[in-house]
């Protein structure tokens, strides 16, 4: 039986990491090679992570609702008939080990060969390996994980590791410009304790425990050292083994114990100046703080919602947008589709209005093809506007995390109904995160359909790099005012033969906004009229 780890793969180009939302299987279940084992969740959609291995799941390493960098281990299988290459990897490092720290006892001995099983977990490439603890902690303490130095097996990082790290920041900021001797993180009273032993000082080396990059310590040592939340290297050695500075248990309950005590001696010392009326009202402030924070509740801003907000927020201040508002009747256009709705059924498909909206932009874009377009600003002294001979449209769906748009590829060279099934599939596949990162690009012209929920005109913001996004409101009766011919017998004195006369129409409001460095108001008001011009009259449609 091997043990197998399995990295998060690159589960799509130019994505650094991603959010583990859900894992598939637990510790002991049964995988086959193909088989998902997690949702991952990136800045672009949510896929499926599928087992590299046919075997039995050992370990889960990160946690659900965990920011996990491409590269990091994830997972642990026990796989029949394979070299397990971590065992070797820890016998190697064993035997490497100065023999009198691998020689424990009892139930210590026992304790530090499970934790070495464990945790253990080799660093190729440089990477940070981290318990998923320890990363959330980091997080929260604004530390970056891949300044902290693991003391863990095989250098994983610890939760102590990083609260030393944030601990040192915390001193630095509040330390004195006098002498340190006499107080941050006990250091020094800990030398004076040693050297007071026997008058003369410490017979091995000077404990030299600040920055070093590697100590000697049995592995119940170190596992001391955790619980009391510091960090190994900063224990002062008063051994050397091997030629390197070695750490006794005694040395980190002495330098665990200064520490403490130096914390409390600056709380207090600070705590003394604070008038009693100023120390009510800070607690007053402070309760009103908490009820506030208990009023709130924080969603983590990444993933697919901090991608759309970072789309947005670059359209919105690189193009200066117009929008062009319109209204078109097309009663022809519901007594059409309601005709093809039967047939469209037959053949399993669910028609909608929008294959045929998007045919009329197709039309309507070949006569206005600065509409399908994208301003290439690469080069300031050859910009130009690209004009896209090919027609794909995105289409706008909500989604549970924020606004995606697949896009339907050549729409002019599909006919309608199949734009309805590839429409509805894609929608979708969409609203559960399910589409790939190649259906998410290529967009040429945008449709958001905000009618759908509700409502009439909006001002979209455009799908940058691209120049124009229409916005469709809902289709519904509404009034309008027509001419209609007066009877001769009704003409009165003055001779009309029209009056104008408010009548309930089913009207689409358009809401056309446009990058105007590219695109006139103009050129935006005739490609609208072109368009309506196809809604109200959709049989046009057929000769084109």
């Amino acid at each position: 039986m091997a043990t197998k780890e399995f990295k998060l793969p690159d589960v799509g180009e130019g994505v650094a990491e991603g959010e583990l939302v859900s894992w598939l299987v637990e510790p002991g279940d049964g995988v086959s090679e193909d088989q998902p084992v997690a949702e991952v969740e990136t800045d672009k959609a949510l896929v499926e992570v599928p087992s590299p291995y046919d075997g039995t799941v050992k370990e889960l390493l990160a946690e659900e609702g965990e920011m996990v960098p491409v590269g990091d281990v994830i997972i642990t299988f026990d796989v029949d008939g394979e070299e397990d290459e971590a065992a070797s990897a820890e016998a190697q490092e064993r035997a490497d080990e100065p023999a009198d720290l691998a020689e424990t006892d009892g139930e210590e001995g026992d304790e530090a060969t499970a934790t070495a099983e464990t945790d253990e977990v080799g660093t190729p490439g440089g990477r940070v390996f981290a318990a998923p603890s320890a990363r959330r902690l980091a997080r929260e303490l604004g530390v970056d994980i891949g300044g902290v130095a693991g003391s863990g097996p095989g250098g994983r990082v610890t939760d102590a590791d990083v609260r030393a790290v944030a601990e040192e920041g915390d001193d630095a900021e509040a330390e004195p410009s006098g002498p340190r001797d006499a107080d941050v993180g006990g250091q020094a009273a800990v030398t004076k304790r040693a050297e007071s032993r026997d008058g003369e000082g410490p017979t091995g080396p000077a404990p030299d425990a600040a920055g070093r990059d590697r100590t000697l310590a049995a592995p119940a040592t170190r596992r001391l050292a955790e619980e009391e939340g510091i960090d190994i290297n900063d224990v002062p050695a008063t051994e050397e083994r091997d030629g390197q500075p070695f750490v006794t248990p005694a040395a980190v309950t002495e330098y665990a114990a200064a520490q403490r005590a130096a914390r409390e001696a600056e709380v207090e010392a600070e705590a003394e100046p604070v008038e009693a009326a100023e120390a009510a009202e800070a607690a007053a402030e402070t309760t009103t703080a908490a009820a506030a924070e208990g009023e709130e509740e924080r969603v983590p801003y990444r993933g697919v919602r901090r991608t759309i907000g970072q789309q947005m927020e670059r359209s919105k201040y690189t193009a200066p947008h117009v929008t062009h508002h319109d209204t078109v009747a097309v009663d022809g256009l519901v007594e059409l589709r309601e005709e093809f709705k039967e047939v469209a059924e037959e053949r399993s498909v669910r028609l909608t209005y929008m294959p045929f909206v998007m045919k009329a932009l197709v039309a309507a874009l070949k006569e206005y093809p600065v509409l399908n377009s994208t301003l290439d600003e690469e080069n300031e002294d050859e910009s130009a506007v690209v004009l896209k001979k090919y027609y794909n449209i995105g289409i706008a769906v909500a989604t549970d995390a924020g606004l995606m748009v697949p896009v339907v590829k050549d729409v002019d060279r599909k006919s309608i109904l199949q734009l309805a099934r590839e429409v509805n599939d894609l929608a979708s596949r969409a609203r559960e995160r399910k589409v790939t990162r190649e259906e998410l690009q290529g967009g040429t012209f945008t449709i958001t359909n905000f009618g759908a929920i509700g409502g009439e005109y909006a001002t979209p913001i455009i799908n940058y790099p691209e120049t124009a996004i229409l916005g469709l409101g809902a289709i519904e009766k509404r009034p309008v005012v027509e001419e209609r011919e007066i009877p001769e017998e009704s003409r009165d004195a003055n001779g009309e033969t029209v009056s104008d006369v408010v009548v309930a129409r089913e009207t689409l409001p358009l809401s056309l906004s446009i990058d105007h460095r590219v695109i006139d108001g103009a050129d935006g008001a005739a490609f609208t009229n072109r368009v309506m011009e196809y809604l109200r009259n959709p049989k046009l449609l057929l000769i084109e």
